[in-house]
């Protein structure tokens, strides 16, 4: 079997060059535009060594702004993907409901929280647990931007899952109730694991989301997050801005790049996993298969 595939025409000798040219113009204007903006740095004295030196050789910078920082970036988004991950499940299915009364509210729900900026409703959970709760102050905060995360990824992770359940086959419902399985047993134990590996991906991304949007909290409710910090490094170490936002930002890559390739490598083995599973018919099998009184092994979905 050839290596082209019929959604991709193979590019042909003018497409080649065609190709070669635009990369060559693109990187030369990104070289232009990368030296333009390391010269506007150098005549500000952005990149005099007295400006990076505290990332370098002065550990107290990270042991006290960057790293706790950190952690409560990783604290922050970590409650709200353990909260938003099976809820918005749990609103998904009810999107798939044959009840209207379940499947009508959760509609509901699902596009209101979506349609409202999250930042806004850190803002709103912050003003409601400080006028009706007893909540500190000094966790108010990871409070409002937990649950906004939570409300606003939940209603996105039910969409995700909705589109996840319904890209499958219509055929693997069918095959449920062939065997008798009710529709929550067709849900559980057919249609959930294979969209798993189908929204994965999509999911991610959405975790990936969770993870930046901590830094809103930090800039309207004063959460000590990591792009928080940046205020109290440049405070104590001067004008620092530039290079603290370089940094903090090398760590948001470096984070999410971790989480997207652990998230690859789940869905190849997830992927691998399934096509492992059931059995295969030998010829023996396959002619007796459609004999009267013989047993089929192996997967029936």
């Amino acid at each position: 079997m050839s290596g082209t595939s019929v959604l991709y025409d193979a590019p042909g000798v003018r497409a080649k060059r065609r190709n070669i040219l635009y990369t060559i113009v693109f990187v030369v204007l990104f070289a232009l535009a990368l030296w333009w903006t390391l010269s506007a740095m150098a005549d500000k004295n952005q990149l005099t060594s007295e400006k990076w030196s505290p990332f370098v050789t002065d550990s107290e910078v990270w042991t006290t702004y960057l790293l706790p920082g950190l952690g409560e970036t990783l604290r922050a988004a970590a409650l709200a993907i353990v909260i938003a991950v099976p809820f918005g499940s749990l609103l998904g299915i009810g999107r798939l409901s044959d009840h209207a009364w379940v499947r009508v509210p959760v509609g509901v729900v699902v596009e209101f929280f979506r349609s409202i900026p999250v930042l806004l409703m850190m803002l709103f959970a912050n003003a409601l647990y400080a006028h009706f709760t007893n909540v500190s102050s000094d966790i108010r905060p990871l409070y409002a931007v937990v649950t906004a995360l939570v409300l606003y990824n939940a209603s996105v992770i039910a969409e995700i899952l909705r589109a996840g359940i319904l890209a499958l086959p219509y055929g693997q419902t069918d095959a449920g109730k062939a065997i008798g399985m009710r529709k929550g047993q067709t849900m559980t134990y057919i249609l959930l694991p294979q969209a798993v590996t189908v929204m994965l991906p999509a999911l991610v991304s959405q975790v990936v989301v969770i993870v930046k949007d901590t830094a809103l909290g930090g800039a309207m409710l004063n959460l000590p997050e990591l792009l928080s910090q940046n205020r109290t490094i440049t405070a104590n170490y001067g004008a620092n801005t530039i290079a603290a936002f370089t940094v903090i930002a090398l760590i948001y890559i470096a984070l999410n790049f971790l989480l997207t390739s652990f998230a690859g490598r789940l869905e190849q083995r997830l992927r691998r996993g399934r096509k492992s599973t059931g059995t295969v018919l030998g010829a023996v099998d396959a002619q007796g298969a459609g004999t009267p009184g013989h047993t089929m092994t192996g997967s029936s979905v």
